[in-house]
């Protein structure tokens, strides 16, 4: 068979390696850290006494309608090891919750009698809302400005309240595309909302990883696909229709995938647009005591976006997307700011200690979604008839989500399988 090489263990290089591992291909993967994932892994903190715990670098989430991550999940034998959520939790401040989940009614009405009893929102709100989401459906398929403006201005056409953008767009839309509202495109917030909130009754069902992240595509899950073959600590130097050059050693085969972020593929001289960076900002607490009981959370009018309880109510994960007003305050200042969040939601934090804290800035965690990007993410093919680009940045049709890096590795094993002869379609369409 074909032996390819992949330059990159993040998502989308893993995904194109379990494609083509299963086709039958002879695939290395050359990463340059001791650990898979990119920017969705774990490592070891310190946690007292000599010993270390495994953390997540940030919380990473699914919707049901991520069916390309599902897929990819299968392919290593670890879906079931993702624990789906059918209710959001929206907290104000006071700690006063309204839950989001589905009705009895089929899709896109599922969610009216949900919408009905939330507190956090006013009627002028709902009403607001509920015009939106009608014309979501009417115009997804009709404008062709949507990349050309913000998701802000179209929520503005659209006459929502300050409360509504505020409590519930910015809620959902932010951490799922990590953008603020008035920079990301209307493009990526439609499909968004369309795919995970109004084409199927169960597609927003949330996914959490019930183990850390790296344990997903731990050794034991590779062991399915003996043709794929991993190498750490690998760091690939050069790319070219002739091979890799990795730690100075040159490697030869068949095809090649650079799945490597843009910044570093255009240092290499392949075609990559300068996209701008967003941040995500992961605070990992742990109290002397149970502080809350909820699974997760979203926290509505302050800094700490999302709320996950990650063991037994003494272990929360905080997470901030677009968090660009953090990046340059201290870890100190940080953790300040989660705990005074805290304690307006859950009254327990304020008799708890903080045992310890972990502060993880991933300042280059996405590109930014912005108006006009979408036309200059590259294809998989580049010119180069062996070799290919995979990343969450290249053109998916999809922001850059866990679901986005998948597809783009999945639509670059596909390109090679038809380079090699061998017709092949890996990727899943998205739901109807």
């Amino acid at each position: 068979m074909p032996k390819v090489l992949i330059a990159g263990g993040g998502l989308s290089g893993l995904a194109a390696a379990a494609a083509l591992g299963g086709a039958g291909f002879e695939v290395h993967v050359f990463e340059s850290r001791a650990f898979l994932g990119g920017r969705a892994t774990s490592y070891p903190v310190p946690a007292g006494e000599g010993e270390a715990e495994t953390i997540d670098n940030c919380q990473h989430i699914l919707l049901r309608c991520c069916v390309n991550l599902l897929d990819f999940y299968e392919r290593l034998g670890v879906r079931e090891r993702i624990r789906f959520y059918r209710e959001f939790y929206f907290l104000e401040p006071g700690g006063r919750a309204s839950v989001l989940r589905r009705g009895r009614l089929p899709a896109p009405l599922h969610f009216a009698g949900a919408f009905l009893t939330m507190k956090c929102l006013e009627r002028a709100d709902k009403l607001a809302i509920a015009r939106a989401i009608w014309a979501i459906r009417r115009e997804r398929t009709r404008r062709q400005d949507l990349d050309r403006i913000s998701m802000r201005d179209w929520l503005l056409q659209k006459r929502q309240t300050p409360r509504a953008i505020d409590r519930f767009w910015r809620q959902v839309l932010v951490s799922a595309i990590n953008e603020d509202l008035d920079t990301m495109a209307a493009r990526h917030g439609f499909q968004v909302f369309w795919l995970g909130f109004l084409s199927r009754a169960d597609a927003y069902e949330m996914g959490v990883p019930s183990i850390p992240l790296a344990q997903l595509y731990g050794e034991e899950a590779w062991r399915r696909l003996p043709g794929v073959q991993m190498h750490f600590r690998s760091p690939v130097e050069t790319v070219a229709a002739g091979g890799f050059t990795v730690a100075g050693e040159r490697h030869t085969g068949d095809y090649y995938v650079c799945a490597l972020p843009f910044e570093r593929v255009a240092a290499l001289g392949l075609p990559a647009p300068a996209f701008q960076h967003s941040p995500i900002t992961g605070v990992h607490l742990w109290f002397d005591r149970e502080v809350t009981t909820l699974p997760h959370a979203t926290l509505l009018d302050r800094t700490m976006q999302w709320m996950f309880n990650k063991s037994g109510g003494r272990y929360l994960q905080l997470v901030v997307s677009a968090s660009r007003e953090l990046t340059a305050l201290s870890r100190e200042d940080i953790i300040d700011i989660a705990l005074g969040d805290l304690r307006l939601y859950f009254p327990r934090v304020r008799e708890a200690n903080l045992v310890r804290a972990h502060v993880v800035k991933e300042q280059r965690a996405t590109f930014s979604a912005a108006p006009g990007t979408e036309a200059l993410r590259p294809p998989a093919a580049t010119g180069i008839p062996n070799l290919f680009l995979a990343g969450d940045w290249t053109s998916t049709g999809w922001p850059a989500t866990m679901e986005g890096a998948v597809r783009s590795g999945y639509i670059a094993a596909g390109a090679v399988a038809r380079a090699a002869g061998r017709p092949a379609e890996f990727l899943l369409p998205d739901i109807a």
